[in-house]
């Protein structure tokens, strides 16, 4: 008589936690229906004073954070982090602005975020590349190719 064992293993594959934080609703709305329908994990807040509560809160795999915002700005939120000695690695950070070339997008990336990109220049396609980028995560389309850059002031590099 001969026994056959079936193993089987399951792979449970749990969706990225993002935070976005923007007070611009439309863009909020926008960015949360997108990363959603690719299966992130996505919470959402509209000023800085409540985006810090939430990162100190919670743990996100990413946070996207506008750097202009009420109450507390991105800038603001990343220096409360460092005062806090949060364990909070800035590389899980992409700021979002639409100031390109203005001296706070230079001294946001001097603070040592990953990226930051430029929210008018950047489409669904893109945003997605990036956030995926960002995870770590393979993109299938850039396997094969340099990825365009389009709407990303500057990418730091991994250390």
């Amino acid at each position: 008589m001969i026994l056959t064992i079936w193993l089987f293993t399951v792979v449970i594959t749990m969706s990225k936690k993002i935070l976005l934080v923007d007070d611009d609703l439309y863009i909020r709305e926008l960015y949360d229906e997108i990363l959603k329908e690719e299966g992130f994990d996505v919470e959402t807040t509209a000023d800085g004073k409540s985006g810090l509560d939430m990162i100190l809160a919670n743990s996100y795999d990413l946070i996207l954070l506008d750097i202009m915002l009420p109450k507390l700005d991105g800038i603001g939120i990343i220096a409360k982090l460092k005062e806090a000695k949060s364990s909070i690695s800035l590389k899980s950070i992409v700021f979002l602005t639409n100031l390109a070339h203005d001296p706070v997008v230079t001294e946001a990336l001097n603070l040592g975020v990953h990226s930051c990109l430029i929210k008018s220049d950047i489409t669904p396609e893109d945003l997605v590349k990036h956030v995926k980028q960002a995870l770590g995560e393979t993109v299938e389309e850039t396997a094969n190719k340099t990825p365009e850059k389009k709407g990303v002031v500057q990418e730091q590099e991994d250390l």
